[in-house]
């Protein structure tokens, strides 16, 4: 069986738990704080990062969530993820690499430096600033989906794609850090209430990072 390197708020082992979820992989976790750079874990990964994918039997080892999403979608028959005609499979990507770079760098990289980094790490509080800023251009993200909402069923076209996968992993981990206010956007809100209901999500609902507690909405389907 696979074993999964991560920890419960690191956004691109979520992408990957959400594409395994759907195509009914299975895998076992393993809790890495990449901070804490252990040599054991930097062995597996000189980058020192998650998610890592470990299969000891077949002696596979598989670094960065793009590179895994890629061999499940090659290795996996189940559920293609990437799929329809070539124009379709480049929005596909091309809304995957905006989730995971823009959304990333604007809005969660910011919030867990601040609310979980800060706190577990420095023992320091948070920057009001930095947060603040994080949030408004979250909002403005979340304008680009109900955008997108507006004219296609799923993100990226007529289907449930890796799109949407990325997108609800980075913003689950935004919203359990507290950094997503929904009002206003009920175009994104409906996409992301469906995702509260797919098997493949509620196993990432029901975790819990130490020592720091999500919204009162946050695991409600219904909010």
């Amino acid at each position: 069986m696979w074993q999964l390197y991560q920890f419960p708020l690191c956004p691109f082992s979520r992408k990957v738990r959400l594409l395994m979820g759907e195509k009914g992989v299975g895998y076992e976790l393993v809790r890495e704080s990449p901070w804490m750079q252990r040599d054991e874990f930097l062995d597996i990964n000189p980058a020192g990062r998650t998610p890592v994918m470990v299969h000891s039997e077949r002696g596979t080892r598989l670094i960065d969530s793009a590179a895994i999403c890629e061999y499940l979608e090659e290795t996996v028959d189940k559920n293609p993820m990437i799929n329809g005609t070539a124009e379709g499979r480049a929005e596909i990507r091309r809304l995957v690499a905006w989730f995971d770079e823009q959304f990333y760098g604007d809005v969660v990289a910011p919030m867990m430096h601040e609310r979980m980094h800060k706190r577990i790490v420095h023992r320091q509080p948070p920057d009001g600033r930095i947060l603040r800023e994080a949030m408004k251009l979250a909002n403005n993200h979340l304008d680009y989906i109900d955008y997108l909402i507006d004219h296609r069923s799923w993100l990226a076209g007529a289907t449930l794609s890796l799109a949407d996968l990325t997108a609800a992993a980075h913003i689950s981990v935004a919203d359990y850090l507290g950094g997503i206010d929904w009002q206003g956007h009920e175009q994104a809100k409906g996409w992301y209430s469906v995702f509260k209901s797919r098997p493949s999500f509620r196993p990432l609902l029901s975790e819990r990072m130490e020592v720091i507690v999500p919204p009162s909405h946050y695991e409600k389907p219904d909010f």
